[in-house]
């Protein structure tokens, strides 16, 4: 149930309208929309902030199709990450108002302007990385965070990521993407005290083993404050960026 929804029962409760057994009922069974395969949680903003994420790989476009109008009419920001270019057409003829990021291989509702007072920098090693990059970037924009990017600053010419120290030091915290050996977060840890994650992608040759000798690197990264997430997972560091951000939003606020 949105904030709007709530909003209305608790007043008709208020108001004497509605008793609290019946809204206890209400909140029970609206909070879970059963659509067949999937159990929309229609509660999860109201927990963590933020709806939940439909990913497209293993739905069929008919259930696509059903959660994303199940989401509309809860009121929820529309996010479905993962959806290949060849089932965009058909969504977008659905719901036009929502919008394909094909570099983030996101479908996604307006991106709204920032709402928080916190910078999330982006940081990819290589052009290989950006589609996994992208991903992050775009999730924590659509969370509110203020988003800046710095694209190929591998170790390789390492210049290219210290030439841009303006970038490093007016962020509040970095998303580091790396793929081959996944040094990079390590470097940048070591310039930064700032929380850093660290995304592992599956680029690189035969024995990076798709990404497990930089998800090695980063989890052993000898510079502190550094968390590392799963390969290629640019959704859940940028989730974790936003979830990061509120709270350090807060702070900065003074209500916390």
């Amino acid at each position: 149930m949105d904030e709007p929804r709530l909003t209305s029962l608790l007043s008709q409760v208020a108001a004497g309208e509605l008793t609290v057994d019946a809204a206890v009922r209400q909140l029970r069974y609206f909070a879970l929309e059963d659509l067949g395969a999937i159990q929309l949680d229609h509660h999860r903003s109201l927990r963590v902030g933020f709806p939940e994420v439909i990913y497209a790989p293993g739905k069929t476009d008919a259930q696509l199709h059903d959660v994303i109008t199940a989401q509309q009419q809860a009121g929820a920001v529309v996010v479905v990450t993962r959806l290949t270019p060849d089932r965009v057409a058909p969504l977008r003829d659905a719901f036009p108002d929502l919008h394909y990021d094909p570099d983030a291989a996101i479908l996604h509702a307006p991106v709204p302007p920032p709402s928080l007072d916190v910078n999330v920098l982006v940081i990819a090693a290589g052009t290989a990385d950006l589609p996994v990059a992208r991903e992050a970037a775009l999730m924590a924009t659509l969370q509110g965070c203020q988003v800046t990017t710095l694209w190929d600053a591998g170790v390789a010419g390492i210049h290219r990521l210290t030439g841009r120290k303006d970038l490093l030091e007016a962020a509040d915290l970095v998303i580091v993407v790396a793929g081959m050996e996944g040094a990079l977060p390590s470097v940048v840890g070591g310039l930064l005290g700032k929380p850093l994650i660290a995304v592992p992608t599956s680029t690189g040759y035969g024995t990076g083993l798709g990404g497990f000798a930089a998800m090695l690197t980063m989890l052993n990264s000898c510079a502190a404050g550094t968390v590392t997430v799963n390969i290629d997972n640019g959704f859940g560091a940028g989730y974790f960026a936003g979830l990061l951000a509120r709270q350090m939003d807060r702070r900065k606020a003074g209500s916390v």
